[in-house]
């Protein structure tokens, strides 16, 4: 199976997700830690899929879903292979969906990591507030193309 880039994005945009994850972590300077992933979710029917994404990007795993008996996901949690290759390749190949907006918060978040604002309480507060936005510029909606 070969994949072409528009195939992932508009898949993306039906079966992806970008996800932000804090969490309680005692060893952290603030007391949690931010940790973003990009995952898509297939039934086990489909795992050759999930492998074909895993080679297309070269990076990510493929792993089955904790107690969900035939559920498995392809995930990118590496913040290097996610600014690197993850976040380019939905600038370039741009989603069609309100799922552009989960990227778009999704990608400010990461760059605020690249800047190391997820370290400082203000900065952790700042992301606790993007992932609770709707949407990240009322004026910036998906406009169908």
């Amino acid at each position: 199976m070969r994949l072409s880039a528009q195939w992932i994005s508009g898949f993306t945009d039906g079966e992806g997700c970008f996800h932000i994850g804090i969490s309680k972590h005692s060893q952290m300077t603030t007391g949690y830690q931010v940790l973003p992933e990009f995952i898509i979710v297939q039934h086990k029917r489909d795992i050759k899929l999930l492998y074909n994404l895993k080679a297309y990007f070269g990076c990510g795993v493929v792993r089955k879903n904790k107690g969900s008996g035939n559920i498995y996901s392809y995930r990118v949690r590496n913040r290097a292979h996610l600014m690197n290759i993850i976040i380019p390749f939905f600038e370039k190949h741009s989603l069609k969906t309100m799922k552009k907006v989960d990227f778009q918060k999704f990608r400010k978040v990461l760059l605020m990591m690249e800047r190391n604002e997820h370290l400082t309480l203000t900065g952790l507060d700042a992301i606790r507030k993007i992932r609770r936005q709707k949407s990240l510029i009322s004026q910036d909606r998906v406009q169908p193309q």
